[in-house]
């Protein structure tokens, strides 16, 4: 069906859309830091997406799709840049006010230091994998500028965010992977990456999709602190 990509994004973010007005959340109160962290880094992960597409690393099924394109991508991958982040963002919006963060000063480090580790060695061994690599080292250098450049104190409270999140990550990717349906919506090249599925789903997506969530949360978060305005 033509219309199950829009519908995927559809439905990921109409029940975060609705609830941003709630009374108690006012989450479209921080959409002046949103939009410019979602149009920011939804351009880089585009861009990126454009490449990997042009080298055939990974591609769309026309079947699921409605036929329009932007450069080498289908609309609907554009929107997801947007209908992802916004559900993620609105969920650690949400999450942040009941989520203690049991990960601070040396766990938090020692945790974030060992991800970087296993990035690096993974992206190494993966040199000859495009998606691998650029994923896990990009991901490695995202990290290490976060907690020892800018010096951001809630990345514990991000992973364990994060750690809910994959349910419906797992969710939402499962399908556009494959997941119930005759085919994929989105396919990849087994050539390109390390070859290793959680399910359908690559393992390269979990730390893709935990590095575009960490981008939009340090654009946001960073707005809204020179707005003097916290979450």
């Amino acid at each position: 069906m033509i219309f199950t990509y829009l519908l995927i994004n559809f439905f990921t973010i109409i029940i975060p859309f609705i609830f941003s007005f709630h009374p108690k959340l006012n989450f479209h109160k921080t959409w002046f830091a949103f939009f410019p962290a979602v149009i920011i880094s939804g351009v880089i992960f585009i861009l990126w997406d454009m490449y990997f597409t042009s080298r055939g690393i990974w591609g769309f099924n026309s079947q699921y799709l409605l036929g329009v394109e932007i450069g080498n991508l289908p609309l609907e991958e554009i929107l997801f840049f947007f209908c992802i982040p916004y559900a993620c963002v609105f969920t650690y919006h949400c999450l942040d006010i009941f989520f203690r963060n049991f990960l601070t000063g040396n766990a938090e480090k020692y945790v974030t230091l060992l991800f970087i580790i296993l990035l690096l060695v993974f992206g190494f061994i993966y040199y000859d994998k495009p998606y691998t690599v650029t994923t896990f080292i990009s991901f490695a250098a995202m990290l290490a500028f976060a907690k020892w450049v800018l010096k951001v104190n809630w990345l514990g409270k991000f992973y364990m965010i994060y750690a809910v999140l994959l349910i419906p990550f797992f969710i939402v990717n499962g399908v556009l992977t494959g997941t119930g349906l005759d085919e994929p919506v989105v396919w990849y090249n087994e050539n390109e990456f390390m070859g290793y599925r959680i399910g359908t789903i690559p393992v390269e997506d979990t730390f893709y999709g935990m590095e575009l969530i960490l981008l939009n949360l340090l654009i946001y978060k960073y707005i809204l602190n020179r707005r003097k305005i916290f979450v």
